[in-house]
């Protein structure tokens, strides 16, 4: 199979680098796209895009394209013609058009693991609906009320268990997502949440591949992930749905208990996918962010010192209670400050995809119908700093992922110490993350700081 895979590609591209060198720079001119290289068949550029990110330089991909067409350029990756643009002008025409010209999209890779009904592919007023009922449940006085204790409650849990080497960024993910499950639908962690996660492990690793789905590819091992993933979760569904009918599911102030007691009359199969996109959401962006700001805090000793001066006062105050309170999270600016750089320095989305509704002129070029668009995050001078969006698609859980990192960077500062267990590296592809998981040497601190 694999054999007659390769021989097929290797055919179909001998005959259409053939083809563009015939037609493309003329077809490009006739149909007034940006310049570019539309690459392979089907594969484009996508090897390159990949090769590139998982380099230290988080924009080689961009910067070579840019040096070499200019700010807005012609590619072909994930499977689709897409127009890169690193202008903030562009940019700024392009986000602010949602609705109008463009549409979000993104590549089938992505589209196909998370579901038709996610919210990062909802559009018009069912997804003003759903990011309302979102937002709903992460804000300042649901966190307060209903989400505070559980953060604290889990994150000292999963501190405790921590002992010698550790991968942080696999601890950070694991706690991450004991979170996500707990608000979402109400469970603690325990042998039905650590197999859900560990299927979603495989799932992630297919969003940014080739959506060749046989069954020795990335993407194929994703795609059977997703259906497992798929099946839990529909499990639950209905049994929360059976026991609301029959009065005997209690008061479950979380998300799932909203789908199913609303008036929206959601299926089965939209409240699976809703619920996956949300997991993986508050899975992977908020983990990587409490990874990245104990590397940077690791690398700048006088930031770490004021970040723990910081922490030990709370701390000192609370004598024999290591318990956090709201009004303790509301008297940690300087952690807020950690979190912002964190967030500016690596930003965990490069970019943001869009697809015209419509031929779109955009700076002396025409966009045709139906093709994507990628707008650059980090890559275009001038662009403000909003590491969660903005507009219509501000990230619903902004706040609640603020306060997940500023608890976990409590607890770490007051109960342990660390040091590198050996270099590591950042790398951008499919997501920011570090090379090796970020290996560290934990040990307790002093009972006489922890415990007074």
């Amino acid at each position: 199979m694999a054999f007659l895979l390769i021989t097929f590609l290797l055919c179909s591209s001998s005959l259409y680098l053939l083809f563009l060198l015939r037609n493309s720079q003329f077809s490009r001119r006739k149909l007034g796209l940006p310049p570019g290289n539309l690459g392979l068949p089907f594969i484009g550029e996508t090897l390159q895009l990949i090769s590139a990110y998982k380099t230290e330089n988080p924009e080689p991909f961009i910067d070579a394209r840019v040096t070499r067409f200019g700010n807005l350029f012609t590619t072909h990756v994930f499977g689709e013609p897409t127009v890169f643009s690193a202008d903030s002008e562009a940019n700024r025409f392009i986000l602010q058009n949602e609705g109008k010209l463009f549409e979000c999209s993104y590549p089938s890779s992505i589209s196909n693991l998370l579901g038709k009904h996610s919210l990062l592919l909802m559009k018009g007023n069912l997804h003003k609906r759903m990011h309302s009922l979102t937002m709903s449940f992460a804000n300042s006085t649901i966190i307060r009320e209903n989400l505070f204790v559980d953060i604290d409650r889990l994150v000292r849990l999963n501190l405790d268990s921590w002992t010698g080497r550790v991968f942080l960024q696999d601890e950070a993910k694991k706690i991450t997502f004991e979170l996500t499950v707990k608000q979402l639908m109400s469970f603690d962690p325990g042998e039905w949440t650590e197999s859900l996660r560990k299927e979603y492990l495989l799932l992630i690793d297919g969003f940014f591949t080739l959506p060749l789905p046989f069954f020795f590819t990335t993407y194929g091992r994703a795609i059977k992930a997703r259906t497992k993933v798929a099946e839990a979760l529909g499990m639950i569904v209905r049994k929360r749905r059976k026991e609301i009918v029959e009065g005997d599911e209690g008061k479950k102030k979380d998300m799932l208990g909203a789908l199913l007691e609303g008036d929206g009359g959601f299926s089965d199969e939209e409240i699976v996918d809703f619920l996956l996109a949300l997991l993986v959401a508050g899975y992977e962006t908020t983990s990587t962010i409490m990874t990245l700001a104990v590397k940077f805090l690791t690398e700048t000793p006088l930031a770490l010192a004021q970040l723990k001066e910081e922490h030990d006062e709370i701390r000192a105050r609370k004598q024999d209670s290591e318990t956090l309170e709201w009004s303790d999270y509301k008297s940690m600016p300087f952690t807020q400050c950690v979190v912002n750089e964190t967030l500016r320095v690596a930003n965990i989305i490069s970019g943001v995809f869009r697809r015209a509704m419509t031929d779109v002129n955009l700076k002396g070029y025409t966009i045709p119908k139906g093709w994507k668009n990628n707008v650059g995050a980090t890559a275009s001078p001038g662009n403000l700093f909003s590491p969660f969006g903005g507009g219509p698609r501000l990230c619903p859980g902004y706040e609640l992922a603020r306060v997940e990192i500023s608890v976990f960077l409590h607890h770490l500062l007051t109960r342990l110490s660390w040091v590198p267990a050996e270099e590591d590296k950042l790398v951008f592809f499919p997501t920011t993350r570090t090379l090796k998981r970020y290996p560290i040497n934990v040990q307790r601190r002093i009972k006489s700081l922890s415990h007074r």
